[in-house]
């Protein structure tokens, strides 16, 4: 499932805050906003506006456009495929819209054997 901005953009400032060992009282006291609505926002719950997020950004000591690449790449990230296999396993498991039924494909054909030559 793909990760909502303010999600992306919460995870960003927390895992900032908290590689400069700075704790939310700190950063809510110098970005000036409340403890709780700054853990709300690092927790994806509220949607910051830009303004406080420059504030959250500057009480940091990091760029706003740092944040919002970090963020952008957590969501690109979140959207790629989760598995990967290789390329000899792989099958396909589609469902025809409205249908319950799957169209799997058949597993992989393996080489035969090499002949054994008999003793005549």
């Amino acid at each position: 499932m793909a990760v909502l901005l303010r999600e992306a953009i919460g995870g960003s400032l927390r895992r900032a805050r908290t590689a400069r060992r700075r704790t939310l009282r700190e950063v809510s006291r110098q970005a000036r906003v409340s403890l709780g609505y700054l853990s709300e926002v690092e927790r994806g719950v509220k949607e910051a506006s830009s303004e406080l997020l420059a504030s959250i950004c500057e009480a940091l000591d990091i760029s706003l456009p740092d944040l919002l690449t970090s963020a952008a790449e957590e969501m690109a990230q979140s959207m790629r495929p989760q598995m990967i296999v290789p390329i000899g396993q792989r099958h396909a498991d589609l469902r025809i819209a409205g249908s319950s039924s799957a169209l799997v494909s058949p597993p992989p054909v393996t080489a035969p054997a090499s002949p054994v030559a008999s003793a005549a």
